[in-house]
């Protein structure tokens, strides 16, 4: 490859690891061409594989600062552009892995820190960004639920007592109106004390 060619094909290299989320350096000794296809198809939406030249790829991985695959350049290596969520690339990786184990993952970059193979299946594990994010917006609703139900039942409670005054009101009449009757007693209890001792005094 004349150098004008090489230096080109660094620079698009230095490029994709310096723009992805994360690379995953794998070997492909022994897939067909047709299971290359399936296994591009499978993470096509979170990532690009593309085979490529170890000394190429040593290039451009040290002019983007990825140590990660240092001394792991060997053999027919290709790499995984990773530009999605990283957890669905892995699981697509583990998963093909699984059907066709000629397959070998040997170690990753995840914003700028390295992965061996056993970190990556771990990140397999995980649940995708998706996942997460759709349950911490059912924690958040749920949480402001609650703190609707909390600061709303006082309010509905104050309208309840509200309400049921202002029944009883209608009802009895106002309170002064109420206590009017009681007033006019006292003075007939006491002028029945009065008759009473005016009868004692007679």
């Amino acid at each position: 490859m004349a150098n004008p060619e090489k230096d080109a094909a660094i620079a698009e290299l230095t490029d994709k690891f310096r723009t992805s989320n994360a690379a995953v350096l794998t070997e492909y000794r022994g897939l067909s061409v047709a299971q290359l296809t399936e296994l591009r198809n499978s993470i096509r939406e979170h990532a690009t594989y593309a085979v490529v030249k170890n000394t190429l790829t040593k290039r451009a991985a040290e002019a983007a600062g990825v140590t990660a695959f240092d001394g792991q350049l060997e053999g027919p290596s290709a790499i995984v552009f990773v530009t999605g969520d990283p957890v669905e690339t892995a699981k697509g990786l583990r998963d093909f892995a699984k059907d066709n184990p000629l397959l070998v993952i040997k170690s990753g970059v995840l914003d700028g820190k390295p992965l061996d193979a056993d970190e990556i299946k771990k990140l397999a594990s995980l649940e995708s960004r998706e996942v997460l994010l759709a349950k911490l917006a059912g924690a958040m609703n749920a949480s402001l639920s609650q703190a609707v139900y909390l600061f709303a039942a006082p309010l509905s409670q104050t309208a309840r007592v509200v309400d049921a005054l202002r029944a009883k009101v209608e009802t009895e009449g106002p309170v002064s109106e109420a206590a009017a009757p009681a007033a006019d007693e006292a003075p007939a209890d006491e002028a029945t004390t009065d008759v009473a001792e005016g009868g004692d005094e007679s």
